[in-house]
């Protein structure tokens, strides 16, 4: 069930990112208007395909009202229809659409779509990918707007290059393609904020676990989930230490 699960979570967040590209295109609505109609325009897509295509499996997207009936599923999707609101009102490239699948709790599978990109990109926890090779010093993805503080001090440890990015998606998968190699968020996220993304880095190989090393945990009463930590292996244990020690 695996690879039909990631063949249908990449085709849903390609064609959810469809519908947020012809919305956009089409002018209708500008600004915090048109990322409120995005977000429920693709909302209503992924919900109705989902419960379509797997109707026992739960539920839980950030456009939707949550019940406790998802909690005693084994198989949860977890969906962000629009990951990075303000990016996709500026006509940026990163922005996303998470479609993640948690199976008893954790992140199993996931497709991320970076619709924005040129021609688009959608990475799925079924087909892993070859990140670009780098040999500088390591590159650390921050918020745009406000760097996490336990990111800052990594990174000044560390030696690493700060790159600004948007959504939490576009981050992640940064680091799955090989634009950078460690993302360490702490300034709040909720589980559709990282569930498709950790899917798909884990499938490539990559380090996922909460700031303090503790695993990512989903399908949770309370859906807050703070930080997380997604990097290449072999910075794994320097972070955590570091942070650790602040």
């Amino acid at each position: 069930m695996s690879q039909a699960d990631a063949a249908l979570a990449a085709e849903l967040a390609e064609a959810a990112g469809r519908i947020l590209l012809d919305l956009r295109a089409r002018g209708e609505f500008e600004g915090k208007a048109l990322g409120q109609e995005g977000d429920r325009l693709a909302n209503a897509y992924l919900v109705e395909r989902l419960l379509a295509e797997r109707p026992d499996d739960g539920l839980l997207s950030e456009e939707s009202k949550d019940t406790d009936e998802r909690l005693a599923k084994s198989r949860v999707w977890i969906i962000d229809p629009l990951d990075g609101t303000r990016e996709y009102g500026e006509a940026r490239p990163d922005w996303a659409v998470h479609v993640g699948l948690a199976i008893d709790g954790v992140a199993e599978i996931g497709a991320v779509a970076l619709p924005g990109l040129d021609g688009g990109l959608v990475l799925n926890s079924g087909e892993p990918v070859t990140p670009a090779a780098h040999n500088g010093a390591p590159r650390m993805l921050v918020s745009r707007t406000r760097p996490a503080a336990e990111a800052v001090a990594v990174a000044e440890k560390l030696g690493c290059e700060l790159v600004p990015m948007g959504s939490a998606g576009a981050k992640a998968m940064a680091v799955v393609t090989g634009q950078a190699e460690i993302y360490l968020h702490s300034g709040g996220q909720y589980e559709w904020d990282n569930c498709a993304p950790v899917a798909v880095a884990k499938a490539n190989g990559l380090h996922c676990s909460r700031i303090d090393g503790s695993p990512l945990v989903y399908n949770n009463a309370d859906t807050y989930l703070p930080d997380l930590l997604i990097c290449r292996p072999e910075y794994a244990e320097q972070v955590l230490e570091i942070v650790a020690s602040l």
